[in-house]
């Protein structure tokens, strides 16, 4: 067993930030294709295909966290991980059609080469990856074998794909990894900012064949405003005090498995979030005074919906407070749904007003609580005056 010690000072490289940005070029694909086929079918296919990426995007970040890309092979390979990362982005629309193979393929080689670093961690990798390496690769095999079969076998290999994976972490012995908690909570943290930034130039790229009038400008300004409270949810506060649960959890396996399940499964649900709500902006463009469909008012709110729930379980794992406020906010959001099928430009402005008036009310206390701390404060440096 090794011994979890916290070290200081590490902290993302731009080689890390650079393959971020072609990650997250696969869930500006991802709101392409769910915005092509706006079903529950759809869904489920966007929803397989972001499990299975994240799984191994998020396998490179603790690979970064133990491997930092400091030499020429390292980076070299790391090249080799992004190129595939980007194969299979640019694959995603036909990942269930003609180029499910493509996908599969690149899929392996990013794999591979995460297996192939991780044997670089130090004298403890071999034995980490006598489990991890074979349950990585049979999980890319049904990837691959699923991008050249029909369906419904298709299908089923990507469902097999997830759970191969989820079976892999519990199986996998979490304390072997030592972790570095400021790296490994800003790297995820510059992730969710980047998926969020992505996902305004998602919603920007429907503005292409849309004349720019007031319409087409309120329903930008507003998308900007939700995008806002999606980076406000997330980043108020909560990722410096994640970042001290983290390093504060001295149990080796129990810091393992808090790791696997906040920043890993915890925040599949705030990316599909964020993927379908861009969605929901997006189909707004040009339709700001029309009715929308009840699908597309479902997006919206539910996309907005699924993030803050998402986060609220996030915040659960880790036992930090604003469980309440958030899910009190999706229920709300929800509600705000046949506004949107009344005319669009309503409930695009409720969803930011509800997700303030939840961000002051959430604020309220912290704020008083500083405002007493200021009051003792000044109250200790208070000077007699002389007469």
């Amino acid at each position: 067993m090794t011994v979890q010690q916290e070290t200081p000072g590490i902290r993302v490289s731009t080689l890390e930030l650079f393959f971020d940005l072609v990650f997250v070029f696969t869930v500006m694909q991802l709101s392409e294709t769910l915005a092509d086929d706006l079903t529950p079918h759809g869904l489920l296919r966007v929803l397989l295909i972001l499990a299975v990426l994240w799984w191994m995007y998020s396998g490179y970040a603790w690979l970064t966290n133990a491997v930092g890309p400091i030499t020429t092979t390292r980076r070299t390979l790391l090249l080799a991980g992004m190129s595939g990362f980007l194969v299979m982005a640019i694959a995603i629309p036909e990942t269930f059609g003609e180029y499910g193979w493509i996908f599969g393929i690149a899929y392996v080689v990013v794999t591979g080469v995460h297996s192939v670093l991780f044997l670089r961690a130090g004298p403890n990798a071999v034995r980490m990856l006598r489990l991890l390496a074979p349950m990585n690769l049979l999980a890319a095999l049904l990837v691959l074998v699923g991008g050249l079969l029909p369906e419904p076998y298709r299908l089923a290999c990507w469902i097999a794909a997830p759970l191969v994976q989820i079976a892999t972490g519990y199986a996998h012995r979490l304390e072997m990894h030592s972790l570095a908690g400021g790296h490994f909570v800003e790297r995820h943290s510059l992730v969710m900012i980047i998926a969020i930034g992505e996902s305004i130039i998602a919603i920007g790229l429907g503005f292409r064949e849309v004349p720019l009038d007031g319409g087409a400008i309120l329903v930008a300004v507003l998308g900007l405003c939700i995008a806002y409270y999606l980076w406000w949810c997330y980043f108020a506060g909560d990722d410096r005090r994640s970042e001290r649960v983290l390093a504060g959890c001295v149990d080796p396996r129990r810091r393992g498995r808090l790791a696997l399940n906040a920043w890993g499964w915890g925040h599949v649900p705030m990316l599909l979030g964020i993927v379908v709500t861009a969605v929901g902006i997006k189909k707004t463009v040009g339709y700001a005074f029309e009715p929308m469909h009840w699908g597309t008012a479902l997006a919206l709110s539910g996309g907005v919906a699924l993030y803050l729930v998402g986060h609220a379980g996030y915040l659960r794992m880790l036992g930090l407070p604003g469980i309440g406020y958030r899910l009190v906010v999706a229920a709300s959001v929800l509600a705000v749904i046949p506004l949107g099928h009344w005319v669009a430009v309503a409930q695009l402005a409720a969803i930011p007003i509800i997700m303030s008036a939840g961000a002051i009310a959430e604020d309220l206390p912290r704020v008083r609580r500083l405002g007493m701390v200021a009051a003792i404060g000044d109250f200790g440096r208070t000077e007699s005056v002389p007469e």
